[in-house]
């Protein structure tokens, strides 16, 4: 016992054995710690193991460069060239990140992009969604006829349903990609295909597309609205939902738009006459009934068209595109020129419920087949007699020495450049 006044130590208890979850959980932290180590040290352990595996892949007594000499110096003696791809970058291709347009941007200075990039992206849509000419040899049940009828036929449904001429053109982009990847396609089967393209299109295009319903009434009960569905699905597939390209509606309206413009006018605002316009439009229309039109780009196709309503001078303004380049596409374009010019084309017409400003954007639909057949009747001969010439004459008239002056080069509204030279006609409507 101890005594008054006297302290008593503590007694030592024996240490509590610890608890179960408290095992688990220092045993979580060492684990969790060896995950999540020093940031420093983590950047040091590469550093060495970068170091010794250069050590390992590169030994003086190989004969092989250091990888620190990859690069020349200039108290280096040889001239080679560097090669970044070789040497350091080999999955990047540098040509691809600062690509150029091949041609020079004819666009003028735009306020929401760059000139040379969005003509570069436009050219790379020429290039990318790209044609057969020989289609239809793919299908030894239809004949070239027949497509032209088919195409006729979705005119003339873009204009009862007033859908815009860049639709139609989607539309006939959509059927010429589809027919060339497939085989054996029969006659009972083109109006299922033409009118799915057309549907695809006006859904791409219009703010406000028709009803499916609307699309299966004008083809006469011969194709249901289940069928149009199907038939979309497989389009969309072979044509790998690949459904923007730069039709030649809309290569023309560029360069017009570019041919007409003023320093105070913005690109986007056409400001153009929509007489002229339609004038080309029927044009192309008209030559792209033809088979032979897939074997030409469409700023080309555009180009060309442009060419047999103004001069050569204009037309590489506007589009950048040199003599030797629309040549061929123009002269092939004579025959079509010329049977336009005959007739004289068609008068424009109103639609009710679209604005003054837009009527020349409605596709509309002409006899279109009949002045096809006039084409064809002297095509032959036509082609014949400019075989030699490099630039065809005749309804190619070029301009007078004394038109070729600096405001050809920047026409504007108010004196006009592009002369129609086609007459107009009195109001007529033919069946096809």
């Amino acid at each position: 016992m101890p005594g008054k006044g006297e302290e008593t130590e503590p007694k030592s208890e024996a240490p509590e054995a610890p608890r179960e979850s408290t095992v688990r959980s220092r045993k979580r932290k060492a684990d969790v710690a060896i995950y999540l180590q020093d940031l420093d040290e983590e950047v040091a352990e590469m550093t060495k193991k970068k170091q010794r595996d250069c050590e390992v892949s590169w030994s003086p007594e190989a004969g092989y460069t250091s990888p620190q000499r990859w690069i020349p110096t200039p108290d280096q003696e040889e001239d080679r060239p560097v090669s970044l791809i070789n040497a350091s970058f080999p999955h990047y291709n540098f040509n691809n990140i600062f690509a150029t347009p091949v041609h020079c941007a004819p666009l003028p200075v735009l306020c929401w992009a760059s000139k040379d990039v969005v003509w570069s992206n436009m050219l790379g849509k020429d290039r990318t969604y790209t044609r057969d000419v020989h289609m239809m040899e793919k299908h030894p049940h239809l004949q070239p006829k027949m497509r032209a009828i088919l195409l006729d036929w979705l005119m003339e449904v873009s204009e009862v349903y007033k859908l815009h001429r860049e639709t139609y053109h989607l539309a006939q982009d959509y059927f010429d990609r589809f027919m060339a990847t497939q085989r054996n396609v029969f006659k009972s089967t083109l109006q299922l295909i033409g009118i799915t393209c057309l549907f695809i299109a006006a859904k791409v295009e219009e703010m406000y597309p028709p009803k499916i319903y609307q699309f299966a009434y004008v083809t006469d009960e011969a194709c249901t609205e289940d069928e149009i569905l199907s038939m979309e699905v497989i389009v969309l597939k072979e044509l790998k939902w690949s459904l923007s390209p730069q039709t030649p509606i809309s290569w023309l309206n560029v360069y017009m738009q570019v041919a007409y413009l003023k320093e105070t006018d913005e690109l986007l605002i056409p400001r153009y006459p929509q007489a002229t316009f339609i004038q080309i439009a029927e044009l192309l229309d008209l030559c792209m009934l033809d088979v032979r039109c897939l074997e030409f780009s469409n700023g080309v196709l555009a180009a060309s068209a442009l060419f047999h309503f103004s001069s050569l001078e204009l037309v590489e303004n506007v589009s950048a595109l040199k003599r030797v380049e629309v040549e061929e596409c123009v002269r092939w374009m004579v025959p079509f020129a010329k049977a336009l010019r005959e007739v004289g084309g068609s008068t424009m017409k109103t639609f009710p419920g679209i604005p003054a400003d837009n009527m020349h954007n409605i596709q509309t639909h002409t006899p279109y087949l009949t002045w096809l057949e006039k084409a064809y009747s002297y095509q032959d001969a036509e082609l014949e007699r400019h075989s030699s010439c490099p630039v065809p004459s005749g309804v190619l008239t070029p301009p007078l020495s004394s038109e070729k002056t600096e405001e050809l080069v920047r026409v504007d509204a108010a004196a006009l450049k592009i002369i129609p030279r086609m007459r107009t006609p009195s109001p007529q409507h033919f069946l096809p």
